[in-house]
């Protein structure tokens, strides 16, 4: 058992009959009445997310994970298989259990987490950042610079990213996976 003290992003704990995954927290103080914790918790099984307080000092019901480092290999539609980098064993995941499937090229190392208990993998994190090629986008119009103007483009792995009005097709963006959103144009 731990109390809200120790929650952190990516911990994973039980919750009205469930498994969630912290995404986002707050400590509050607020200057009358109690402190509390405000979350962002989202489900391992069904992918959806909800809100949650919990008043501070509160028991919560962490789930002992592992993580591994598995390699993408490919999806077929419903599923999105991987391998075990160090038994080379592969298992399959369905969408909801991705944060942002559309940003993953085949061979990204990812680390999946599993529940000690029973040996089921429960999320995927995906590295912080991925570094793709846009494969079409519009060319930029001149004279429409105003402040952080920003176009679609369309990367290899399928995913619309907003991007710059400078970008080009063949370019190589860096995008930052957990917004899904633009960070910087990669020179080779």
């Amino acid at each position: 058992m731990a109390t809200t003290s120790d929650i952190r992003n990516g911990l994973c704990i039980r919750y009205n009959n469930d498994i969630y995954k912290i995404v986002e927290f707050l400590h509050v103080k607020p200057g009358k009445g109690p402190a509390f914790v405000r979350t962002k918790l989202k489900s391992v099984t069904n992918g959806k997310t909800i809100d949650n307080t919990f008043p501070a000092g509160r028991k919560i019901d962490d789930v002992r994970v592992e993580t591994h480092k598995f390699q993408f290999l490919y999806h077929d539609g419903e599923f999105y298989h991987f391998m075990n980098e160090q038994d080379y064993s592969q298992i399959r995941l369905l969408e909801a259990a991705l944060d942002n499937p559309g940003l993953m090229k085949e061979g990204e190392i990812v680390t999946i987490i599993i529940n000690s208990e029973d040996n089921m993998p429960l999320s995927v994190e995906m590295p912080a950042s991925v570094i793709l090629e846009v494969t079409h986008t519009e060319p930029g119009v001149k004279g429409n610079t105003a402040t952080n103007a920003t176009k679609p483009a369309t990367v290899e792995t399928g995913a619309i990213v907003n991007v710059p009005l400078f970008i080009n097709e063949g370019d190589k963006i860096k995008i930052e996976t957990t917004k899904g959103s633009y960070q910087e144009r990669i020179k080779e």
